[in-house]
């Protein structure tokens, strides 16, 4: 089969390798579409110890084509997608059955932009920061995958007001498509323009970005407010919060790390990711796709990501027209 492998020069090459076998509670994925995501960079910048070569790719949308012990046979040629520990650029991919899941009748396109992605937005939404109605929600990244997304979750939980911080103005114009109230730029949430952002309070912030950020994000919160950490987008210098001002002020500072929450409870994961493609399925949420490259191209989708030059989400093609 053909695959997309990372080797030690830190490129991507297309290579061909053997087709790998579902073992129990594993499923066989001929994948048509796969997710592109950050885990993709940090992976290649060497942030996860993987063996190389190492096919990476964590996101597949495609077909089942085999099933391994304790697997239900029911599952053979169904439409599916996948959140994989590695391997989803490749024709066919193994992934735990436990995080397969039914996607009969929806676009494979959409169904790889699925990924980690539109479960994180709504674990953030609805488990974590338990978003109630009338609240008000700040999104940091709100042009990227999980931003688009927990824009249109907070709007569905009845959040009164949702305010997204972007790069630029290019990105502003494509987030606003996702139900945001106002969208503001990086440098006007530091404080760094005109002024009109001044200091509204917010119930809820979501924050992938950290550093001096998260700190700012604190301060932004409203008496109870929660401050949803779910990345480092700027880096892994540790943020030292100062736990009796929180108390003072009930505010929460709170986590989310859907990689580990696939190891340590995998069902839970797989029950939020249920009740996310099912918002999808029925139109209520919409993954936006906004670019589409070929397994030979990984290496400038990638650099594209790393770069900050890309919003929404990207997919990879593999085998289009399987059927």
């Amino acid at each position: 089969m053909k695959a997309v492998v990372l080797d030690a020069d830190d490129r991507f090459h297309l290579t061909d390798l053997e087709r790998p076998v579902p073992g129990p509670g594993q499923v066989a994925i001929a994948v048509q579409y796969a997710g592109l995501q950050w885990g993709d960079v940090l992976v290649r910048r060497g942030h996860f110890p993987v063996p190389r070569p190492f096919v990476a790719g964590f996101e597949a949308a495609g077909q089942v084509v085999g099933v391994g012990a304790d697997v239900d046979e029911a599952l053979l040629g169904r439409t599916v997608t996948a959140l994989t520990g590695g391997g989803a650029f490749a024709e066919v991919v193994i992934a735990s059955a436990v995080l397969t899941f039914d996607a009969e009748g929806l676009d494979p396109r959409t169904a790889a932009a699925f990924g980690w992605a539109t479960p994180t937005a709504y674990d953030l939404i609805h488990t974590v920061a338990r978003v109630r109605s009338g609240e008000r929600v700040l999104v940091h990244a709100a042009a990227g995958g999980v931003g688009t997304m927990a824009a249109q979750f907070a709007r569905a939980a009845g959040a009164d007001r949702i305010v997204g911080v972007v790069g630029d103005a290019e990105r502003a114009a494509y987030a606003a498509q996702f139900g945001y109230d106002r969208l503001i730029t990086r440098a006007e949430f530091a404080g760094d323009g005109d002024g009109r952002f001044g200091e509204e309070p917010f119930d809820v912030v979501l924050d992938p970005v950290g550093g001096s950020t998260r700190l700012a994000s604190l301060r932004r919160l409203a008496p109870h407010g929660r401050l949803a950490m779910y990345g480092a987008l700027a880096g892994s210098a540790p943020v030292a919060l100062d736990s009796d001002e929180l108390l003072m002020n009930g505010r929460s500072a709170l986590s989310y790390n859907s990689d580990l929450l696939s190891r340590t409870h995998p069902e839970r994961l797989a029950d939020s990711a249920r009740h996310a493609l099912r918002a999808v399925a029925q139109g209520h949420i919409r993954p936006g796709i906004t670019a589409e490259y070929e397994m030979t191209d990984l290496d400038e989708a990638l650099g594209r990501l790393a770069a900050g030059k890309t919003y929404g989400k990207s997919i990879l093609r593999v085998a289009p027209h399987l059927t």
